[in-house]
């Protein structure tokens, strides 16, 4: 919708931003990971360095390629990539590993598997954090005095969620059948919901990497709205 022009704001996952011109970032707001995230993995019954064949979660775009990423530059080793729905069974009769993501992810065994979390393999990898998705406002959908106040109201509303972790720790347990102490340790341990330099400095990395490999397009330059917010702010404190 934001690349249509039919939403003026969305939150879209790093992957998309190579793909959708002339969008500001709203600043110190994402959903990033420091180390392990829990959620996004490669799952498989064999060792790592015998994993030829690779399928992938078809609902993430940016998983599919930041495990591309961790193959050939990290552990520099060829594997080939197919897309499949994610059901875990049918995922390892065809293929040597596995990639899942979300609740698949979150419910899989590790006992009877070998896992390996791709946010903690990209911190082990580049010391850096991995950004999954962040909020994006399309550039010139709004004045600059009216889009400087738009990151204020989004971390507002962030803060706020962030406020009601028990209750929705509760709600998604039944959905998803994790007990809420175990969706609690998920949003509050493996989940980080800001947007700093460093986490910054890692998505610059993944945009460069994967664009070296082709399995990205080169990404736009990072702009981001804060620069208005700056600017605005300024001309508040001035009167």
């Amino acid at each position: 919708m934001l690349a249509e022009g039919s939403a003026d704001i969305g939150i879209i996952p790093v992957a998309a931003y190579t793909g959708i011109e002339n969008l500001l970032i709203l600043p110190d707001i994402a959903i990033a990971s420091d180390d392990a995230v829990r959620s996004i993995l490669l799952v498989s019954k064999l060792p790592l360095e015998q994993i030829r064949t690779i399928a992938l979660d078809s609902s993430s775009r940016s998983s599919a390629a930041l495990i591309q990423v961790l193959f050939a530059k990290y552990w520099k080793q060829e594997a080939r990539f197919v897309s499949a729905d994610p059901q875990l069974d049918t995922m390892l009769a065809r293929n040597d590993a596995a990639l899942l993501i979300g609740d698949p992810a979150l419910k899989v065994d590790r006992s009877r598997y070998l896992t390996w979390d791709l946010a903690h393999e990209w911190r082990t990898f580049t010391g850096r954090p991995f950004v999954f998705a962040f909020w994006a406002v399309r550039g010139g959908a709004a004045s600059d005095d009216a889009l400087a106040y738009v990151p204020e109201v989004f971390r507002a509303s962030r803060d706020a969620g962030l406020g009601h972790l028990p209750e929705i720790a509760n709600e998604w347990s039944r959905r998803v059948e994790l007990s809420p102490e175990f969706i609690t340790s998920y949003l509050t341990e493996n989940i980080q919901y800001s947007l700093q330099a460093e986490n910054i400095a890692g998505m610059d990395l993944f945009f460069r990497l994967a664009a070296e490999l082709k399995v990205l397009p080169p990404a736009p330059e990072l702009r981001f709205a804060h620069e208005l917010e700056i600017r605005n702010s300024a001309l508040r404190n001035r009167f």
